[in-house]
């Protein structure tokens, strides 16, 4: 499916996207949810909890079997994000990364308030979801960057230092904008990713996520998804950590049955780029995603953003029916996830019908408000 701008959308068009974007956020939650109860926990320490062949299915943490982190609560601010912002270019004050940070500071509110203040109906209904408002191990990063409402900006990025993955989690919903080229997909991931992890390894690393998920949401296979991703990369200065790494995972696929061992030389520090490759590794070498989800969970590394930013490629890839559906089915939020995925699968192929200069549905305005 290579839909463009302005494209008109046939039924079979509609549902197949519809499926890949419910896909990669019900993806990129269950492999958050699955690597929560063993990230950051040694190779070692793994097996001797959850037997030698490590984690398999899900397992208590953050509360209860299939309990999501701050990585999923911001992944789904950057789709609600994305919606207000198309909902707000009707006014002529578009600016993407400007919504996007919005966004974030919503989110940013629920780790700090005790529930949604019904007062802000400029807030939109997603901010109103009270299981959002709980702190799962939020990234010190993600705390500061959006600790004020100062703009990250690429000449003045937040965080400068910062390499985590957490910034290239919360990405990929900007790859599902499959009327976009690519160029720009990449360039907004990065904008958005500034404004908490401002080390190029950190920021290339989510406009490398994005493109591949965009690639793959489009139809392409996930080789032609990498290539993508490193071409777009040759341009960047400070690439190199990224573009290694992507090739270090291609390259692992031909070096005979996945290991806990090769995940780890992948995963290297744990920082942004280690996880992408790991990612994309377990994502080809799968034998399915419940098998690849396993393989990307269990390492010494940050395991729920290797295995989310796992969940989300193959979601893009193979839509939502190759999710396991047991832990779909125990995935905490999951109702949230699923109007999410349709409203902005409904916003990216009809917005025109809900608030365009003929038409317009209060309903819909009210909640992805304008202000």
């Amino acid at each position: 499916m290579a839909a463009t701008a302005g494209a008109v959308w046939g039924r079979t068009e509609q549902q197949d996207f519809r499926s890949r974007v419910r896909g990669t956020l019900l993806g990129a939650a269950v492999g958050d949810a699955l690597g929560a109860p063993v990230d950051g926990l040694p190779l070692e320490e793994i097996r001797r909890e959850h037997g030698p062949e490590g984690l398999l299915d899900l397992a208590p943490a953050q509360g209860g079997r299939g309990a999501v982190t701050q990585l999923t609560q911001l992944t789904l601010f950057s789709v609600d994000g994305l919606i207000r912002a198309q909902v707000r270019r009707d006014t002529g004050a578009w600016h993407p990364p400007t919504d996007l940070h919005r966004a974030y500071l919503r989110w940013a509110a629920t780790q700090h308030d005790w529930g949604p203040d019904e007062r802000r109906a400029e807030d939109g209904w997603l901010a109103r979801e009270e299981w959002l408002y709980a702190r799962r191990s939020p990234a010190r990063a993600c705390l500061l960057g959006f600790g004020d409402g100062t703009l990250g900006t690429l000449e003045a990025p937040k965080n400068p230092g910062e390499q985590g993955p957490e910034a290239a989690v919360r990405s990929a919903p900007f790859g599902l904008l499959v009327g976009w080229e690519p160029q720009l997909v990449f360039q907004l991931a990065i904008e958005c990713a500034v404004q908490t992890h401002g080390h190029p390894t950190a920021y290339l690393a989510a406009g490398a996520h994005a493109v591949i998920v965009h690639a793959l949401a489009r139809g392409e296979i996930l080789d032609a998804a990498v290539q993508r991703a490193l071409a777009l990369l040759a341009a960047c200065p400070g690439r190199q950590p990224v573009a290694d790494a992507l090739q270090r995972a291609l390259g692992a696929v031909r070096q005979g049955m996945p290991t806990p061992e090769r995940i780890e030389e992948l995963s290297g520090e744990g920082t942004a780029d280690g996880a992408l490759a790991v990612a994309v590794y377990c994502a080809l070498v799968g034998e399915d995603v419940r098998h690849a989800l396993s393989l990307a969970v269990n390492h010494g590394g940050p395991s729920s953003a290797a295995a989310a930013l796992t969940g989300a490629l193959l979601g893009a890839l193979h839509g939502e029916t190759s999710l396991p559906p047991a832990w779909v089915a125990e995935l905490e939020g999951r109702p949230t996830m699923l109007v999410l995925a349709d409203d902005f699968a409904l916003e990216m192929t009809q917005g025109p019908t809900l608030h365009g200069p003929a038409t317009s549905s209060p309903a819909w305005l009210e909640r992805y408000p304008r202000a």
